[in-house]
C-alpha cells in the first residue's frame, strides 16, 4: 500500500484501466478521441457509482435506511443528482423506495440469486460472443489489458480492485456487444450480483479464480474467438452458480 494516498497497487491499477476503459466506450460511441479527452461522468453519473460501490461492499449494508440530505452531505453532490441516482438504484433491485418512510438497501437472498444467475448464464454468454465478433481494435487492445489487471489483482487477492475491474469489465463488454437489449436485461443485475458475491466470498469464494476467469473471457474477446467467449462465459458463471449454492451451507 502507498501510506501517502491509502491505494494498494491493484487499486491504481484498476483506476488506470478504468481510464482506458472510458476511452474505448467514447471512441465507440463518438469516433477517435485522444489521451486526454476522456469522457466525464454527470453528477447523478457519479452519484450513482459512488452510491452503487457502498451497497455492493457493504458500506451501506442490507436493511440501512437512506437520506437524503445525509448522502447529499456524505457525497458532495446536490440533491437532485442524489435522487435520481436513488431512482436508477432502486430499478436495479439495490434498494426500495419505502412512500414516507425512506429509502431502505435492499435484502440479500441466496435464492433470488440462483433464479437471477440462470437468465445472466445466457445473456453473458451472448453478449461475450457478440463482443468477440464485433469489438472494435481499441476495444480489443483494452480487453487485453484488462485481463492482464485481472490476472494482477488475482495475485494480489485485492477486492476493493477485482470489484472495480468487475464493473469496468460489464461496462466495456456491453459496448462491445452492440446489442442494447440484451445489455439492458443484463444491467439490473449487475449490482445484485457484484453485493452478493463481496457478502460471502470470504467465506464461499476463490478470490483469484474468479478475477482469472474474468480474465480468460476478456483474453477470448481479445483474440476475436468467439467459441472461446461463450466457453469462457459459461465456466465462469458454472463458478459463480457453484458459489452461490456453497453459501447455502455457509
Amino acid at each position: 500500500m502507498n501510506f501517502v494516498t491509502g491505494k494498494t497497487t491493484s487499486v491504481r491499477t484498476a483506476e488506470r484501466s478504468e481510464k482506458r476503459a472510458r476511452k474505448a466506450v467514447k471512441g465507440a460511441n463518438n469516433g477517435v478521441v485522444s489521451d486526454g479527452d476522456l469522457p466525464d461522468l454527470t453528477l447523478t453519473d457519479r452519484a450513482y457509482q459512488q452510491l452503487e460501490e457502498m451497497i455492493t461492499t457493504l458500506v451501506l449494508p442490507p436493511g440501512m435506511v437512506l437520506g437524503e440530505q445525509n448522502l447529499v452531505q456524505r457525497l458532495g453532490i446536490g440533491r437532485t443528482p442524489i435522487r435520481e441516482a436513488l431512482q436508477r438504484l432502486a430499478r436495479d433491485g439495490l434498494v426500495v423506495v419505502m412512500p414516507r418512510r425512506g429509502i431502505l438497501v435492499s435484502d440479500i437472498n441466496v435464492r433470488t440469486q440462483l433464479r437471477l444467475l440462470e437468465t445472466r448464464r445466457v445473456l453473458e454468454r451472448l453478449i461475450a460472443c457478440l463482443a468477440a465478433e464485433r469489438s472494435t481494435k481499441e476495444e480489443r487492445d483494452v480487453f487485453a489489458g484488462l485481463a492482464q489487471d485481472m490476472r494482477e489483482v488475482a495475485a494480489a487477492s485485492d477486492d476493493l480492485a477485482f470489484m472495480r475491474l468487475d464493473r469496468q469489465f460489464n461496462d466495456l463488454i456491453a459496448t462491445a456487444s452492440r446489442n442494447e437489449f440484451a445489455v439492458r436485461s443484463l444491467e439490473s443485475m449487475a449490482g445484485l450480483s457484484r453485493r452478493f458475491w463481496y457478502q460471502h466470498y470470504k467465506l464461499a469464494a476463490d478470490l483469484p479464480l474468479t478475477a482469472n476467469l474474468h480474465a480468460d473471457v476478456c483474453e477470448a474477446v481479445a483474440r476475436r474467438d468467439v467459441a472461446a467467449a461463450g466457453a469462457a462465459s459459461d465456466k465462469l458463471v458454472d463458478y459463480i452458480e457453484s458459489f452461490a449454492r456453497k453459501t447455502l451451507d455457509v
